[in-house]
């Protein structure tokens, strides 16, 4: 079937094709109230369906925003099989649509450059997850759009940030198991990077050691990557080598589940032998068995803040004030069934 055309719009509705045009790009001043009636009556009638990359050029923008995911971990696959990252991505989109935006969403391989993705798709602003102080930080500088980071501690006031205080979430999950009268626990982890999110949480943990004063051990530190996976081996790993261990702290829900699945595995329960708390407290937090106590962070709400604050840089052409603020979630722990009160 041969597609339809401006030039067929026109003819259906026995008008110019510049009087498309100027209904197809806003300026509608320019022509009659009935012509416009009549267009968009051979839009209908034609099933036409404008092309936007014609539009974005007459316009001078794309109405296309970058979600941008670094790939930190080896495995590519580990940020996309996270619920974490899908429950972020639909509240971006739903604030971006409802502005007559597009989302283009693209993993990162590390080595890779952000310019190739703003430049080829002539974007008119991103949204970067998770991106850390090197050199593809750099370049994002050079990308001449806006953007705005999402779970960052780049030092940098270029721009406009959106997060929760990782230090203090770590600080709060480790609390609420010593609250609970547990003074050997293990931290099951993704990576510690300087600057990075992990590190953040690692180190509220042993801040809540410290405040406690409880020793801190780092055989109780089992770091890889934040995978069910992972949290599955290193559950086992404790069940069976670490019978002291009485709770742990997964610094993502993800990694609690798995976390959960090897102590079963290994023929121990949760929360009567071992105890367990996640961070993030994603949907499938309330559903799984047993219901996972966790750190919230209300994951929608930061990808609805950082969203905004990114249109609101594109309506007023980058010319935001105090654009290199940070703008923090604010975090509560959620009690559910995984953690037990130890009695003296």
């Amino acid at each position: 079937m041969r597609k339809i055309t401006i030039k067929d719009v026109a003819r259906n509705a026995g008008v110019s094709i510049a009087a498309v045009s100027y209904v197809l790009n806003g300026k509608e001043n320019k022509v009659s109230q009935d012509t416009i009636a009549r267009i968009h009556e051979s839009i209908k009638d034609l099933n036409y369906i404008p092309n936007m990359t014609a539009r974005g050029l007459v316009k001078n923008t794309s109405e296309l925003i970058g979600v941008i995911i670094p790939q930190t971990e080896d495995h590519k696959q580990l940020v996309f099989e996270n619920p974490f990252y899908s429950e972020m991505i639909s509240a971006i989109e739903g604030v971006v649509r409802d502005y007559g935006y597009h989302i283009i969403l693209a993993g990162v391989d590390k080595g890779k450059t952000y310019l190739d993705i703003s430049t080829s798709r002539n974007l008119d602003g991103a949204i970067i997850m998770g991106i850390y102080s090197e050199q593809l930080y750099e370049e994002c500088k050079l990308a001449n759009i806006p953007i705005v980071l999402i779970d960052s501690y780049v030092h940098d006031n270029d721009f406009a940030k959106v997060g929760i205080d990782d230090e203090l979430g770590g600080y709060l999950a480790t609390k609420h198991l010593i609250d609970n009268g547990h003074r050997n626990i293990g931290l099951v982890t993704g990576m510690i990077r300087k600057d990075g999110v992990v590190e953040k949480r690692f180190l509220g943990y042993k801040r809540a050691l410290q405040e406690a004063g409880l020793f801190y051990n780092s055989d109780y530190v089992f770091e890889n990557s934040v995978s069910y996976v992972h949290g599955r081996n290193s559950g086992s790993l404790i069940a069976s080598k670490f019978p002291e261990i009485t709770a742990i702290f997964a610094t993502a829900d993800m990694v609690a589940f798995g976390v959960i699945r090897g102590i079963k595995e290994s023929g121990k329960e949760v929360p009567g032998d071992v105890s367990v708390i996640g961070f993030d407290d994603i949907s499938m937090a309330n559903i799984f068995l047993p219901p996972l106590t966790t750190v919230k962070q209300q994951i929608s709400l930061k990808g609805e803040t950082a969203a905004k604050l990114l249109i609101e840089q594109i309506r007023n052409k980058r010319g935001v004030k105090n654009q290199g603020d940070r703008t923090e979630i604010p975090l509560e722990v959620v009690e559910r069934e995984t953690v037990r009160k130890l009695t003296k």
